[in-house]
């Protein structure tokens, strides 16, 4: 072994010294980082000031152009009330709720379907369910119907 000091080592403090070995010292520097992070932070609140600054202007612009409403039209806006019936079912203000309206309406229509009763007992004219008229127009068949009453010549 030799007692004289490696040329060729790696010394505290120094790059290295061999021909093969390569490095770099860093990859990413942090002050980069940070000041492209602080750019980007001047162009979000400089995009904002200039959107609320237009922002501004097109307001202040509508409301210099805008002509004042007709004195009728000025009268209404004291008239809250819904306009006069019919009125679409659904829209606030109405009083019913559309579904219950149709749920009514099948019940109702279900009771008069199925109920029976005399219509005119002096002329013979009775209501049935009409489950029951379909099946005795089945057994039977519908009556023939009346010939017309002959036009008279002339």
């Amino acid at each position: 072994m030799s007692t004289e000091p490696h040329k060729r080592g790696h010394h505290p403090g120094a790059e290295p010294v061999h021909d093969t070995v390569a490095f770099e010292i860093r990859d990413i520097k942090a002050a980069t980082i940070y000041r492209y992070l602080a750019g980007l932070a001047v162009a979000v609140i400089l995009s904002y000031g200039v959107c609320v600054f237009v922002l501004r202007l097109t307001t202040s612009i509508a409301v210099q152009s805008d002509t004042p409403p007709s004195p009728a039209r000025q009268a209404m806006k004291e008239y809250r009330e819904m306009p006069p019936e019919p009125r679409l079912q659904g829209v606030p203000g109405h009083g019913t709720d559309p579904q219950s309206d149709l749920r009514e309406k099948i019940e109702r229509d279900t009771q008069a379907n199925e109920k029976s009763g005399w219509i005119d007992q002096d002329r013979g004219i009775a209501q049935i369910p009409v489950k029951d008229a379909m099946k005795i127009i089945a057994e039977k068949g519908l009556a023939a119907p009346a010939p017309a009453p002959a036009e008279k010549k002339k």
